[in-house]
């Protein structure tokens, strides 16, 4: 075999040679180190062979072309790879700079605070870590920020910082929920988890820097956000940052940004305090444990207010919080309220294929003969939707309403229903309130809105008016008036006055379609009332007692035949009357012709 010349392939200077004269080596193996314009260079043996002389020397200039040094046919034996000289790289044995990122990287996990993990399951609770796995679909999520610590090198080493304060107390990233019904492009989510046994979940220098990056990712590519919020709000011992009072940062205007323009959901377990809470109160949907407790100011600020002395659990604790609506969802633990996300996550992320239902012939039976007994709404909002898809929202709190996500042949819908069981279905300050976010709620995020209607109207008298009931229930008109999406409404039994048009959007001709079941009975207001009223002087004249009594019933006969369904249906006031047993199917096939306008750029009301 002749000898092999070895040209430099650039202009460059000899920086070190890597084998000596007389060496065997294999064709890739570098064989010495060149420079050109600040970068080194490793020029490797074209074929196996023996080096035979070197034909520059260390620190020449050499030109293109120019050749290094000379090859001779190779041994009958070559050594192995790992039989290299010192000077070649370690080809058998992991590089230091790797190892080093693994031993970094190892104390960021749970596995090297095991004191710390055994705390938080001792309480019944989950490693933010662990929250994380279970909501996003395996081997999904990509973490940033990991390798942050606690901005507080002046009065820690950077030993404990890493040991103690890894990713500063809260874990970031981006992860695929759902991804196996919706595909990977549609379930792509952003995921914030703060740490609560890193420096009890506080809000540091670093870990605000990872929470901005991730809001601006998650505006710029339009991506959900869901937050695991527990945490005591922000933190006062960061020495390494050059602020004051740090009120400059964009975090909260940023969380608030994304309000109508993805979906962002809260998860509160444990204590929520102060800038957590704040950020929690930006979500669209709070879902929340048992045990948690949510206010803006926790212990330490109460006291330091000179306001007392409390436990954190007296401080917002979930009954109180799920009652006064600030609590969307309430569930049991930190597994529950991560399938809840997960579900309510779905109703964004589009259409299902497949579905089931229950038998429909037990909506026939729904409303009882006797028209002032009160039933179940719940039951028909389950028999009119997707078996298993109805997530009520706001449970304990404007209970004269109810509003859930749910699915009708696999399309995402807001359900709004009467309640009859609870204040006759009446709406009041707190059901208006309740009604007028969930129609924001459907309308930003596009889900067309079905209304099942039975109220005697708006609640009425002085207690009303002391919760400012004018201004309230008139948000639910406003609301209403401002919609992209289709609403359908049905009229299961009452609709009488402001309440019902309230609920019907606005008029009884605002929803893409309106119709009734046979029990349905309309009027400008309650049909007792308005016989006592507009027949006052009628009955007054008959004398007490049953003649006045069947006068009464007459008159009411009168009304209820004028306001009847079928009636209604004949002079147009609304568009059909149908077999409860068709509700759900008249349902869909409305929906099939509906469409979804243009986003108009809205925000969604906190409250």
């Amino acid at each position: 075999m002749p000898t092999d010349l070895v040209h430099a392939p650039t202009s460059a200077t000899v920086v070190e040679f890597l084998v000596r004269p007389g060496q065997t080596v294999r064709a890739g193996q570098p064989l010495l180190v060149l420079e050109a314009m600040k970068m080194e260079h490793e020029i490797c043996a074209p074929s196996d062979g023996v080096v035979r002389e070197w034909l520059a020397a260390v620190g020449e200039l050499v030109q293109e072309g120019a050749a290094l040094l000379r090859l001779g046919p190779a041994e009958p034996a070559l050594p192995s790879a790992c039989e290299a000289t010192a000077a070649m790289p370690p080809a058998c044995r992991e590089r230091a700079d790797l190892q080093r990122l693994r031993e970094r990287l190892a104390l960021t996990q749970d596995a090297a605070r095991p004191e710390a993990v055994a705390r938080r399951h001792a309480q019944g609770l989950r490693t933010a870590r662990e929250n994380i796995a279970d909501l996003c679909d395996p081997g999904s999520f990509i973490e940033y920020g990991a390798l942050a610590i606690a901005a507080q090198s002046r009065r820690r080493s950077l030993e404990d910082l890493q040991r103690y304060t890894p990713a500063d107390g809260i874990v970031t990233g981006i992860g695929s929920v759902n991804s196996a019904w919706f595909g990977e492009e549609a379930s792509r989510c952003v995921v914030m988890a703060y740490d609560a046994t890193v420096l009890a979940g506080t809000q540091g220098a670093r870990s605000h820097q990872k929470t901005d990056r991730m809001l601006a990712i998650a505006l710029e590519q339009r991506l959900p956000v869901v937050l695991f919020a527990e945490g005591g709000g922000g933190r006062p011992g960061d020495t390494d940052w050059p602020v004051v009072a740090g009120l400059h940062l964009p975090t909260f205007a940023s969380c608030a940004r994304l309000s109508g323009l993805v979906p962002v959901v809260g998860i509160a377990a444990g204590r929520c305090f102060a800038g957590n809470a704040a950020l929690l109160g930006c979500c669209d949907v709070i879902i929340a444990t048992r045990d948690s407790c949510i206010g803006m100011g926790g212990p330490a600020m109460i006291e330091g207010a000179g306001l007392g002395v409390y436990r954190a659990e007296d401080i917002g604790p979930s009954e109180v919080q799920a009652r006064n609506g600030v609590i969307d969802v309430l569930v049991d633990d930190e597994a529950a309220a991560v399938r809840v996300a997960r579900q309510y996550l779905s109703y964004f992320q589009g259409r299902v294929s497949e579905w089931d239902w229950s038998d429909l012939a037990v909506l026939r039976e729904a409303v009882p003969e006797n028209r002032l007994r009160a039933y179940d709404m719940r039951a028909v909002m389950r028999a009119v939707a997707d078996a298993g898809s109805v997530l009520e929202l706001r449970e304990g709190f404007g209970r004269s309403v109810l509003t859930a996500l749910a699915r009708i042949e696999g399309r995402p819908v807001g359900l709004l229903a009467s309640n009859p069981a609870h204040l006759g279905g009446a709406v009041d300050a707190e059901a208006a309130d309740k009604a007028a976010r969930f129609v924001q709620l459907c309308d930003v995020h596009g889900l067309p809105i079905v209304s099942l209607i039975d109220t005697p109207g708006f609640l009425v008298g002085p207690q009303a008016e002391a919760q400012a009931q004018v201004r309230h229930v008139s948000r639910l008109f406003l609301a209403a008036a401002r919609k992209r999406v289709p609403w359908l409404a049905v009229v299961l039994r009452k609709a009488y006055g402001l309440g019902a048009m309230a609920l019907a959007g606005g008029s009884l001709h605002a929803p893409m379609a309106t119709a009734a079941w046979p029990t349905g009975e309309f009027g400008a207001m309650g049909l007792e009332g308005a016989v006592r009223l507009g027949y006052r002087k009628e009955l007054e004249a008959q004398p007490e007692g049953p003649a006045r009594q069947a006068l009464f019933e007459r008159l009411l006969a009168e009304q209820r035949a004028r306001g009847a369904a079928l009636h209604m249906a004949q002079t147009l006031e609304i568009d059909a009357v149908i077999d409860p047993a068709d509700t759900r199917s008249w349902l869909a096939r409305a929906l099939a012709s509906a469409r979804v306008g243009e986003p108009a750029g809205r925000y969604l009301d906190a409250w």
